[in-house]
């Protein structure tokens, strides 16, 4: 009996393991033994048709501990999203501390993006090999540079990028676009249908809501939304300062804070338009150079 036919579905019960077949059902009576010990051990069981013709089948079966599985998937894609934003939020903390200094306390930009770092769970360690990387005079300089494109089923996208080599990023945005059902167009064609803003994220807990609101609107504030345990702030791009100052001077937990490419004109799409849109927005965003990726989708 191999192990392609047959998919364990249960858990531990009594010792007893409640297993689905594609073509019968089986109940599995455990070989003598402590064969539950030890966790993740693999356990050797024996099979007994109930429901067919067959009697008694005696196999070894290997079942992998499903705890273990789901850790590993989880610690798989955990390393998987570090390791794609981990070097672009280095890069953002060294062009902060490169165009205004090392000191966090005097550099507002160099805050804010080790600020995001420590969101993202970045070890103390990168960060301080980011900041120092701004002083070696090897370092080439980095330009930002942005591109627009359209992408499967009318989407429209708004792509950020940081790069010291400008011909291989845009090369390699465009190839991503062609070949994943879209096509660059010309800088400034969709600017446009995006508002940039300043958005920042929050931890409500133990706030004055209506004492905050009113500081902030005096810094640029446009909409304040507070839902459980997150709360937003939106403002125009050219108040981002003033309101991240202000949450500090508050001691208002920040979370992240970034400026933003908004959509002023979002579309809905169907689930599987999302996928090929979604898909795309994967691609570029594991490519080193884009730091963001901005679309007009209805979420």
């Amino acid at each position: 009996m191999g192990a392609d036919l047959f998919e364990v579905i249960s858990e531990r019960r009594m010792g007893i393991v409640t297993a689905t077949l594609w073509w019968a059902n089986f109940e599995l009576a455990m070989l003598p033994g402590n064969a539950w010990e030890g966790g993740n051990r693999p356990k050797t069981l024996r099979f007994e048709n109930r429901f067919g013709p067959l009697a008694w089948l005696q196999t070894s079966y290997t079942i992998m501990g499903r705890a273990f599985e789901i850790r590993r998937g989880a610690k798989e894609k955990r390393w998987g999203k570090m390791s794609r934003i981990f070097p672009k939020l280095a890069k953002s903390i060294t062009m902060a501390a490169k165009e205004g200094g090392p000191d966090p306390d005097s550099n507002a930009s160099l805050r804010t993006a080790i600020l995001n770092a420590k969101a993202e769970n970045m070890p103390k360690d990168n960060i301080d090999k980011a900041i120092k990387r701004a002083a070696g005079k090897d370092l080439a300089d980095i330009s930002q540079v942005n591109y627009e494109g359209k992408g499967p089923h009318g989407s429209l996208f708004y792509v950020e990028c940081a790069t010291e080599n400008t011909n291989r990023s845009v090369t390699n945005v465009r190839t991503i676009f062609n070949k994943n059902g879209g096509e660059m167009v010309n800088s400034g064609s969709l600017e446009f249908m995006f508002d940039r803003k300043s958005v920042i994220e929050f931890n409500p807990e133990g706030v004055n809501l209506e004492e905050l609101e009113l500081e902030l609107m005096d810094a640029g504030l446009e909409e304040m939304e507070v839902e459980g345990d997150m709360g937003l702030v939106y403002g125009e791009y050219s108040s981002f300062g003033k309101l991240t100052e202000t949450m500090e001077r508050h001691k208002v937990e920040v979370t992240k804070a970034a400026l933003e490419r908004i959509s002023n004109n979002p579309q809905p799409f169907t689930e599987e338009q999302l996928v090929e849109i979604d898909a795309l927005v994967d691609k570029l965003e594991d490519d080193e150079d884009v730091q963001a990726v901005f679309i007009n989708v209805e979420r």
